[in-house]
């Protein structure tokens, strides 16, 4: 490729300059990235994609025909509509068990602090313990703190069971969205037994209504949101403290050249929060300036970089897809990771530098890394051992191969619900009153990931901008919300890119008009912001003028989270098409006959100014219904 070539294809590839710098960098050295292995798999099959290839057991795999032709049948008989429920259904209960079984390691710390066996723990909001504590009606006045943890860490985890036979966190629903889950037969029994149930009901010879496994499929999304994705939010922060505003730095940028980096990728903040601690010991910057360095720079990735921006204020270099990015300036001595969207090619990604990777969890183990088993008795002991290694291996950097961009953009985060809602007074009378008087229109939620079918970021941040032009308050999660942060759109300053209305109000708040709400499992921070915001009205959360979005999503995560918002009663556009146009039946039930239960539905559209139109008409959909 001519150097005009390779600028071009880096313009194709990312909309942020920085990445683009160093996409130029891979092309120019032959460092694989995801794009490679994308274009390298083109054509992709057709029947994955319309999700009408069944894998589901030894007398297949099935592929049939969605037109009702010879092979319209799976050999066990199961037709287009069971495939693609079930399909479907399989993929969604992997995202729900992602999010919850990271909740459930949280809950876990949680008790071992309690019980004083997690090294270097404490319990860092007190208030939200107790109040938490309150909502699980057990007893606070008078009582140890560390007693009280341990009483909520056991009342959370009984309800990964079957015996208790409900979720606490859901009773934060309106009680209009409840009705409607009763009535429906939607209601989140537990987190572990729908996501149980689900697998048992996609086996051969179990359930082929396509309209009862998509019910469940609602019922086991709901068990993520109000369940699982809740309780890994509500007890991060408890442990390392409930987010409240402020900046920081994102972009590839936020890479030195002279000081030991640090990436810290995946999702949870258990061990990650541990090493920002631990990198404060003064034994441990001794080290590092020993070893030629000027000290030691961390910075996060993906979600457990949002993790430890909204909480500590650590830079935050980039999202799913600027992992191996950051490996190629060669300026990373050690990349961290534990689980969810870590590539399995990064070892190899590092093996062109000088790059370490460490994995963490025994769930995430890849093969040509360095694995350091995470457990809370020894986290700290843990934390130490990682940023030792990194510091040792700083003299084996090649200065010659390290290209990091200049400038890094500023951002504003921590915007958790309670963080809104003091800021409005301890009450969402005057964000209501706004949305009432016009002021602000509604309010969208943009969620999801990177995927190469689009351009890097180009959905989340042309949404966001479109929809902040309308005057409809943004707010976000995960990779869409790191995609605004490297746009610019993530501080008090965007409000000049907003509609005159939404501008005057986060002028007077001082805030941007796109919030960051923290990482994926935080969507349940969006779900209690609209759950109260429809307990002061009187309504349920399908009633209000809302909407949601993910752009790029790519994973069984984003199909869970999506659901859980449609569920809920959110209308919700998805950037890239699920794997059910194969069924038409079941298409039009998740586009339109989920209508008559939630008053929500799914659309899909690839374009983000379109999206902009079709959540602006739900939202005036909305409003008329409500008289305003």
């Amino acid at each position: 490729m001519t150097e005009q070539d390779i600028i071009r294809e880096a313009e194709r590839r990312a909309s942020d300059r920085t990445d683009q710098e160093i996409i130029r960098k891979t092309l120019d050295e032959g460092v694989q990235t995801v794009w490679d292995r994308f274009a390298l798999q083109q054509p992709q099959c057709g029947f994955g994609q319309l999700g009408v290839c069944c894998n589901n057991c030894a007398m297949g795999p099935c592929r049939v025909d969605p037109f009702g032709g010879k092979t319209s049948l799976g050999v066990c008989g199961a037709n287009v509509d069971t495939i693609v429920a079930r399909n479907l259904l399989d993929d969604l209960s992997v995202g729900a068990a992602a999010h919850s079984d990271h909740g459930r390691e949280v809950v876990q710390v949680l008790l071992e602090t309690a019980e004083g066996h997690g090294q270097g723990y404490q319990i860092k909001d007190i208030e939200k313990l107790h109040r938490l504590a309150t909502e699980y009606g057990i007893q606070t006045d008078g009582r140890d703190t560390n007693d009280i943890a341990k009483d909520l860490a056991l009342g959370i985890l009984e309800e990964y069971g079957t015996i208790k036979n409900r979720i606490q966190l859901a009773e934060r629903a309106p009680e209009k969205t409840k009705e409607i889950w009763r009535k429906t037969g939607i209601m989140p029994r537990s987190i572990d037994r729908e996501i149980v149930e689900a697998m048992h009901r996609i086996h051969m010879g179990v359930d082929a209504d396509y309209v009862n496994l998509l019910l469940h499929a609602m019922r086991t999304s709901l068990s993520d949101g109000w369940g699982g994705s809740m309780a890994a939010t509500e007890c991060s922060d408890i442990l390392f403290g409930t987010p409240t505003p402020l900046t920081s730095i994102t972009n590839l940028a936020t890479l030195s050249r002279d000081k030991v980096n640090i990436v810290l990728h995946g999702h949870n903040p258990l061990l990650s929060q541990m090493i920002v601690n631990v990198a404060e010991d003064p034994d441990l910057k001794r080290m590092a300036e020993d070893k030629g360095a000027k000290g030691i720079n961390l910075v996060g990735m993906c979600c457990t970089g949002n993790e430890l921006l909204m909480r500590s204020g650590i830079p935050l270099a980039g999202s799913f897809f600027d992992q191996e990015l950051a490996i190629a300036t060669g300026a990373v001595e050690a990349m961290v990771v534990d689980y969810q969207c870590i590539y399995h090619s990064i070892p190899l990604t590092a093996g062109c530098f000088h790059t370490k990777v460490i994995t963490t969890s025994t769930k995430g183990k890849i093969s040509g890394t360095i694995y350091k088993e995470f457990k809370p008795e020894s986290a700290r002991d843990t934390a130490h051992e990682i940023i030792k290694l990194a510091i040792e291996n700083f003299p084996n950097r090649n200065p010659d191969r390290v290209r990091i961009p200049e400038r890094p953009m500023k951002v504003m985060a921590g915007f958790s619900e309670e963080t809104i809602r003091k800021a409005l007074g301890g009450t969402y009378k005057p964000l209501i009153d706004a949305i009432v008087a016009g002021t602000i229109k509604g309010c969208v939620g943009i969620v999801g990931c990177n995927n190469p079918r689009i351009k890097q970021d180009y959905g989340h941040i042309t949404l966001a901008k479109e929809l902040i032009k309308r005057n409809i308050l943004v707010v976000e999660t995960g990779c869409s919300a790191i995609a605004c942060g490297k746009a610019g759109l993530l501080v008090p300053e965007a409000a000049d890119l907003a509609g005159e209305g939404l501008a005057s109000v986060c002028r007077l708040l001082g805030i941007p008009p796109v919030l960051h709400m923290g990482s994926c499992v935080d969507c349940s921070r969006i779900l209690v912001l609209a759950a109260n915001i429809a307990k002061e009205l009187g309504v349920g959360i399908g009633d209000l003028p809302i909407g949601g979005a993910a752009p790029e999503w790519y994973s069984q995560k984003a199909i869970s989270i999506g659901t859980y918002f449609v569920s809920s009663g959110v209308y919700t556009v998805l950037g890239i098409p699920p794997k059910i146009f194969g069924s038409a039946n079941v298409l039009n039930l998740l586009a339109d006959g989920v209508k008559g239960i939630t008053n929500s539905a799914f659309a899909v559209e690839p374009d983000p100014l379109k999206t902009a139109d079709l959540l602006e008409a739900e939202i005036n959909r909305k409003r008329k219904a409500l008289n305003i």
